[in-house]
């Protein structure tokens, strides 16, 4: 046999976690091999965000034709060719490519290999029939759909979000089963684009998110003509090509037949832990991914690291996000390569759920401050409804809701506005900084802008002392003196 290739690392999957320690590696000139066994760019540039966004893009734009005569401009009916939608999608993927490509990473200097890898030792890694041994394993491997067992499922054409691009006709139906970010971002898209839109959720759709904001987001949905269904019970799949129907088990033992012509599963993503063989280096694994401690080390096998989705950080569950990915290779090139203390703190970590309004988060919500043990909070809010740019654009649902101390230390903050996740990061700043509620309030933000809205909330914390009859008559002293 050939002898092992020895590397100081090396780094499993092409997804945003492991392109961005494999970048910086190599351009440290650090002996790294990348190994990715299907598209490089990962979940992220194929499957998922970029994709995604894509169709989201061609449906605002067919929503602005629609509301274009409420500005005095006539458009009429958009008419929606939903294949050349699908052209715009792959255009995108096609144009941010060369950026995850073999080819700019072998020319930073990594050693990038197409196959499967698998474990064979605590160190040491097979891949089309060669061993590999490195200082340091990252495993970057990401998640995947996971698929329910619905009796009945397996034999219809459902999608999920890996296989719902190769979908070039518009479904005249969409059955969306998963009230989450990715099922109702994907309702959305298609209501827009002209589909009906159906979606299931077993618990409570945004479940997540602040429920204040989420009723808000879901009403929005509800009056684009999408039809949301929560608390459901999904007895079986039935139909096959062109017609679908998901039958609900009802009250008393009587079932709901929901017919459509297309299916989508979005119900949560399960880790890519099948093939590594990671029992073969004594890696620890629970049914989210690889368990690891806060500098992401593996619990069981200190040579190991694991990132971005497949990484589960002191058994609390992944947080399966592009950015989290990003930030997760920062603290392994920090830990790894410079052998610097570095630890995961998701204090300040965003999410945004791309609808209209838009549903951004950062920080706790009003109920997990409650349930961390706050009790004296401040509860911040100002509604676009009193927001000047909101108004003229004609887009005034929303609000800013922020969880504060009493004392003034910011905890959360919520958004539900056009582009909030744009808005969200100066509060993902200040939290991360210390900042106080004073900083928010006493900021100059310029006119007219939706951001002013998050400077407005902020005040709200000083009103009632601004107002407070003291502060008249300490007003009317000085007047009367001066």
């Amino acid at each position: 046999m050939p002898e092992p290739r020895a590397f100081d690392l090396v780094v499993i999957g092409a997804g945003a976690a492991g392109l961005s320690v494999t970048a910086v590696a190599a351009q440290l000139g650090v002996p790294v091999a990348l190994i990715e066994r299907g598209a490089m760019g990962g979940d992220c540039l194929n499957f998922g965000c970029v994709p995604s966004k894509a169709l989201l893009a061609a449906a605002h734009h067919a929503a602005a034709i629609r509301a274009a005569p409420r500005f005095g401009v006539s458009a009429g009916e958009p008419q929606v060719d939903f294949a050349r939608a699908l052209d715009h999608v792959h255009r995108a993927i096609a144009e941010i490519a060369p950026n995850d490509s073999e080819e700019r990473f072998t020319g930073l200097g990594a050693t990038v290999i197409r196959g499967e890898a698998r474990f064979t030792g605590a160190d040491t890694v097979a891949v089309n029939g060669e061993t590999l041994t490195a200082r340091r394993i990252v495993i970057a491997a990401g998640a995947r759909a996971a698929v329910p067992p619905i009796p009945g499922l397996a034999a219809v054409p459902y999608l999920t979000n890996e296989t719902l691009w190769r979908n070039r006709t518009r479904p005249r139906h969409l059955i969306v089963i998963g009230g989450g970010p990715i099922g109702l971002e994907m309702a959305f898209a298609h209501r827009r684009l002209g589909a009906e839109v159906t979606v299931l959720e077993a618990a409570t759709m945004l479940g997540r998110d602040d429920p204040e904001l989420a009723e808000g987001a879901l009403l929005a949905l509800k009056e684009e003509g999408i039809v949301l269904r929560d608390g459901v019970r999904i007895a079986r799949v039935e139909g096959g090509e062109g017609a679908i129907a998901v039958v609900l088990d009802g009250d008393g033992g009587a079932e709901e037949r929901i017919e459509g012509s297309h299916l989508l599963v979005a119900t949560g993503r399960r880790p890519n832990l099948d093939t590594l063989d990671p029992d073969r280096a004594g890696i620890e694994t629970t049914r989210f991914g690889v368990k690891v401690d806060r500098g992401l080390r593996s619990v069981s096998n200190r040579r190991v690291y694991a990132i971005g989705d497949i990484a589960d950080v002191e058994g609390v569950g992944p947080r399966q996000f592009t950015h989290v990915a990003s930030y997760h290779a920062g603290i392994v090139i920090r830990s790894a390569l410079f052998r610097l203390p570095a630890r995961v703190d998701y204090a300040a970590l965003p999410r945004v759920t791309c609808l209209d309004p838009e549903l951004a988060q950062v920080g706790m919500t009003e109920a997990e401050a409650r349930a961390a043990g706050h009790r004296d909070l401040a509860i911040l809010r100002w509604p676009l409804a009193e927001n000047d740019r909101a108004i003229v654009e004609g887009t005034p649902r929303g609000l800013v809701k922020v969880v504060a101390t009493r004392r003034g230390r910011i905890l959360g903050a919520g958004i539900l506005a056009p582009h909030a996740g744009e808005m969200i990061g100066m509060w993902g700043l200040a939290i991360a900084a210390g900042a106080r509620l004073s900083t928010v309030a006493g900021m100059i933000a310029p006119y007219p802008t939706l951001a002013e809205a998050g400077k407005r909330a902020a005040g709200q914390a000083f009103a009632p002392r601004l107002f407070a009859p003291m502060t008249r008559r300490i007003v009317a002293l000085l007047r009367r003196f001066g």
